[in-house]
């Protein structure tokens, strides 16, 4: 976004917001951020998860999984990398296992670039964003990766998604290369876009629409 801001005037920019939550709304997080002990106590945590359920008599399908999963998370495998099938992770779905989301281990280097790590933070939480420039702001609009055109003018207003025709695209590297929006425009690097079409990381959309 600085580098778009550097390129198209506009009155404000507006970055994608992260919001960071303590370990007490771990559960509706998307991502778990820790450091190397922190993640082995998340694994530990799982693991005593797992021994409480097979002390209960679960049933077969659930033994099965929880059995599989108990020795990829001794080799420090998350529940979300342990390789189960899908009917496996039904099996387990009544549970909160603490690594079945993406998790993050920062380097010390990372925790001392917080806005870098945040960057990767949620790039593995699955998220992108789009850019809208020009006028009264730049701003960075943050999608589900593989989120579709119609999809992204849903997070704008569900108005665009109602009456959409089309999306005029220009990829992030054809802009910074072309030097600004309306010199990517004049080297016809502008493309239009339908419906199904699949986002990309930092694409500048304009979005067309019925009114």
């Amino acid at each position: 976004m600085d580098e778009t801001h550097k390129l198209v005037e506009a009155k404000k920019k507006i970055h994608a917001q992260v919001d960071v939550v303590d370990g007490k709304e771990l559960a509706d997080a998307d991502c778990v951020v820790t450091d190397e002990d922190g993640f082995l106590e998340l694994i530990f945590q799982d693991l005593d998860l797992i021994e409480t359920r097979l002390g209960r008599d679960p049933s077969e399908e659930e033994r099965a999984a929880l059995l599989k999963l108990k020795p990829r998370l001794e080799e420090d495998h998350t529940v979300r990398d342990a390789g189960l099938e899908p009917a496996e992770m039904e099996a387990l779905a009544i549970h909160s296992f603490a690594t079945n989301k993406p998790v993050v281990v920062a380097t010390q280097e990372e925790l001392a670039d917080p806005d870098a790590l945040m960057v990767r933070v949620f790039k593995e939480s699955g998220w992108i964003c789009f850019l809208t420039v020009g006028g009264s702001e730049n701003r960075a609009w943050p999608i589900p990766a593989g989120a579709t055109a119609w999809e992204a003018g849903g997070a704008i207003h569900s108005d665009i998604q109602k009456g959409f025709i089309r999306a005029e695209i220009i990829g992030y590297g054809d802009f910074i290369e072309a030097g600004g929006e309306t010199e990517a425009k004049r080297a016809g690097k502008q493309r239009l876009e339908m419906k199904p079409y699949v986002m990309q990381d930092y694409d500048l959309t304009n979005f067309r629409f019925n009114k």
